[in-house]
């Protein structure tokens, strides 16, 4: 429930940053244009995210007959979740990892590196599938489409605020004072909100992740084995990076498939290893 609230709260601080943002640079109309750009530009995204990312990423369909328990498992986890059976894709790259993209329940699929499928036991394996289910279900990638939208958005409106300032820089109307400061403001507003704007994004991303992991260990009903799923991935990783990841699609990712720390963790997509793990011991403890 929290991170659902959580998930509101931001989608709403974008909303009014995008409407501050459209105010500064053209009223309604500006911030209807920008609006209307991104809504565009992310449309096709959604729509065909996963024939996108699919083949991005050379993923190959199974079928029962190819890859029996494995199939099975993710048909069990889709039963026990009340969803379709999604379509079933393998990997092939020895970095452990998984995600699920599609744009809704009933155009689903899921993917697994053949590195997740060597290195985790059946348990910690139907931990990470189940959490890839619960994206499905709780519908996050039509949530990180209107996130990425909005913060598209406010980035287009950012790049008219700076053209508008610096072309505006030689007016004449500076001479009562007022050109120079609102010259430096509009730039201020055109590169601070952009940045806001994808820490709020990120931000969203992460608390989708914390309720993929809670929803995923009830679809399983073994948090612990999602949490060691956690463990053995966030290490394996980072030992054997995925060298064809796109930071575009690191947030659908089980584990983030780029490397980074300090600074960058501000603009991770995924939440601090620790704390996810931390978060899935206590709900085993009050599940007991």
């Amino acid at each position: 429930m929290m991170n659902r609230f959580k998930t509101t709260l931001l989608l709403s601080l974008l909303t009014m940053l995008l409407v501050f943002m459209g105010g500064a640079v053209g009223g309604k109309g500006g911030m209807m244009f920008a609006f209307l750009m991104a809504a565009v530009m992310n449309f096709g995204s959604y729509w065909f995210s996963d024939k996108i990312v699919l083949k991005m990423y050379n993923a190959r369909e199974i079928t029962r007959d190819i890859h029996p328990s494995f199939y099975g498992m993710i048909e069990r986890l889709a039963g026990r979740a009340g969803l379709p059976m999604p379509k079933v894709y393998i990997i092939p790259d020895d970095s452990p990892n998984a995600f699920a993209t599609g744009r809704n329940p009933e155009h689903a699929a899921v993917a697994a590196t053949e590195g997740i499928l060597r290195i985790l036991t059946p348990d910690e394996l139907e931990g990470v599938m189940a959490h890839e289910l619960a994206h499905v279900k709780n519908r996050d990638i039509l949530i990180s489409t209107i996130a990425a939208t909005f913060a598209g958005a406010i980035s287009m409106i950012g790049s008219m605020l700076q053209w508008g300032a610096m072309l505006g820089a030689g007016r004449g109307d500076d001479e009562e004072g007022g050109g120079i400061g609102g010259m430096v403001g509009s730039l201020a507003m055109a590169i601070i909100a952009p940045i806001a704007a994808m820490l709020i994004q990120m931000a969203v991303s992460r608390s989708r992740e914390y309720l993929a992991d809670a929803s995923g260990a009830e679809i399983c009903g073994r948090p612990l084995a999602l949490a060691g799923a956690l463990g053995k991935l966030h290490t394996a990783s980072q030992a054997i990076p995925m060298l064809d990841a796109r930071p575009a699609t690191a947030h659908m990712f089980i584990v983030n498939p780029l490397t980074g720390g300090g600074m960058m963790a501000l603009f991770s997509t995924h939440p601090p290893m620790e704390e996810r793990i931390a978060r899935l011991q206590e709900l085993a403890a009050r599940m007991r």
